[in-house]
Parts: structure tokens; sequence; C-alpha cells
């Protein structure tokens, strides 16, 4: 049987070896979650620092700032706040808080997304708008502070 002295600088090099490499593997990014769920990376701006995912689909996304972006094509202002959360399953992001469209002057907040083959239905309570998901290939940039406009190509 081998003396106590021998083994446990092994089991330090195999315990360092393995936490380095559970450490170095990466894990997938929010946008890269969100496309396992058929969603385009571009319905999140640029900016999660970090996000959460439950067993049941919940989830939280932290963004590195609020972040405000006026949708050049149909005119709407979407607002991103820090914190999203919301409950996601294949094709359905329901429950969310933290994503606002304004329309005309007065603030609503987007509480559901669900893709239907290639569009995207965005949900205010009983109202919604569609949108081809290929104009959310990419994400928009946020600056904090600032606001930006993102342009939507229109397929017709």
């Amino acid at each position: 049987m081998p003396s106590p002295s021998k083994t446990l600088p092994a089991l330090l090099f195999l315990l360092t070896l393995h936490l380095s490499l559970s450490l170095s593997s990466d894990s997938p990014s929010a946008y890269e979650i969100l496309e396992g769920f058929g969603f385009p990376k571009g319905i999140l701006p640029e900016g999660v620092t970090s996000y959460h995912l439950d067993d049941d689909g919940g989830f939280q996304v932290l963004l590195s700032c609020d972040c405000e972006l006026r949708v050049e094509e149909s005119g709407y202002l979407l607002k991103y706040g820090k914190k999203i959360t919301g409950k996601v399953k294949s094709g359905q992001l329901k429950e969310l808080n933290g994503v606002s469209v304004k329309v005309v002057m007065i603030w609503f907040g987007i509480n559901e997304v669900v893709r239907k083959g290639t569009d995207l239905f965005f949900y205010v309570g009983p109202l919604s708008a569609s949108f081809p998901s290929s104009n959310f290939e990419e994400c928009p940039k946020c600056d904090c502070g600032s606001r930006f406009s993102i342009a939507m190509v229109s397929d017709s």
C-alpha cells in the first residue's frame, strides 16, 4: 500500500487538474442559450454580464446597463432594464419582465415573445406585433446612457 506522503501530492495534482479543466470549459453564452430555444440572439442587446437558467425554464439575464433602442422601420422605442426575467421553452418567452416598448407616449411591458415559423410575435397584453426573425440576427449595441437606433429590414 502506497504511503500517504506519496499519494497526497498525486491527489492534489489530480484535484488541481480537474478544477482547472472545469474552470476553463466554456459555458454557453446567454445568446447561445436563446438560440437553443429557437430564438435569434439579436432579441437581446450586447452587454449581458451574467445569466441564470433554472431547470423549469425560469431565467434571469443581467445587462451592464439599462438600454434604449429605436427601431427605425416601426418607430418603436425599446427599453431593456439591467435585469430581465421570465420563463423560456422552445419557441416561447413568457412572464417577461424588464423589456418595454413605447407606443405613442406610453411605455408597455412586453410580456411574451413567441416564434411561429420564421416570425416573432411580441405581446403587450392582448396586443401583438410580428417581425421576421431575420431582423434579429445581430445583437443591438448599447452604450450605457446613450440611445441607439436599429434598422429592421423588411422581407417584402
